[in-house]
């Protein structure tokens, strides 16, 4: 079996034992198994020629940078240095609407609210994310967002419950978005706290989203 032909390109930055991936989307961080071949950590396992473990995961359609170790031990450490406020994860997202803000934090509890479904809940687990409007385009906004805590969809939550779910949001929108094949979420830049290499690494931004932000007269943000 072999490797994706862009994998090597992908590679965003290698050091001290850890692997900062554009993750392609699509593609889950992690499979079902060691040996699910549709995940990214698969083929960088094959790649590395042993175990490699995924610091983070990322949703299957979102883009960007996905961390991983080829040392257990610095799976924990680099979480740790990953969290704000020593650390960051900001991602960009293009949404429904033009916001009325600027800038706005939102400290809301994400839980299920279902059986199958999760949104914000008085009963949740605290969830705080912090949105900056780097554009407004046609009836659609190019949205900076950053997370202080890290609960599963947290972004994708706090923005439909602003009244602005992303576009291609099929999950917490109603009715399902269906103007593009995915949720337009990319995860854009990662900064690592003090540590053995206090690093920030950055990922284009897919070119799927790229496109669809030319259609909807959104400039995307070189930094």
């Amino acid at each position: 079996m072999a490797f994706p032909p862009d994998l090597q390109a992908r590679i965003l930055h290698e050091s001290g034992g850890l692997l900062f991936v554009d993750k392609p989307p699509g593609l889950p961080t992690s499979g079902r198994t060691l040996k699910d071949p549709d995940c990214l950590q698969f083929w960088l396992m094959k790649r590395h020629g042993g175990m490699v473990w995924a610091v983070h995961q990322l949703d299957a359609d979102t883009s960007g940078v996905n961390v991983f170790a080829t040392e257990k031990r610095r799976v924990p450490e680099t979480q740790g240095r990953m969290r704000s406020p020593v650390g960051e994860k900001t991602y960009l997202a293009i949404v429904h609407g033009l916001p009325d803000w600027q800038e706005q934090e939102i400290d809301a509890p994400i839980g299920p609210v279902d059986d199958r479904s999760l949104g914000v809940h008085s009963q949740g687990r605290s969830a705080r994310s912090s949105f900056r409007v780097r554009d407004r385009g046609r009836g659609a906004s190019l949205i900076e967002g950053r997370l202080f805590t890290g609960r599963t969809h947290q972004l994708r939550i706090h923005l439909a419950h602003l009244g602005h779910p992303l576009v291609g949001e099929e999950w917490y929108r109603d009715p399902p978005c269906t103007v593009h094949p995915r949720q337009a979420l990319h995860a854009w830049r990662v900064v690592l706290g003090p540590g053995l290499e206090p690093c920030r690494v950055q990922a284009p931004v897919a070119r799927d989203l790229v496109d669809l932000a030319g259609q909807l007269e959104l400039s995307i943000p070189a930094d």
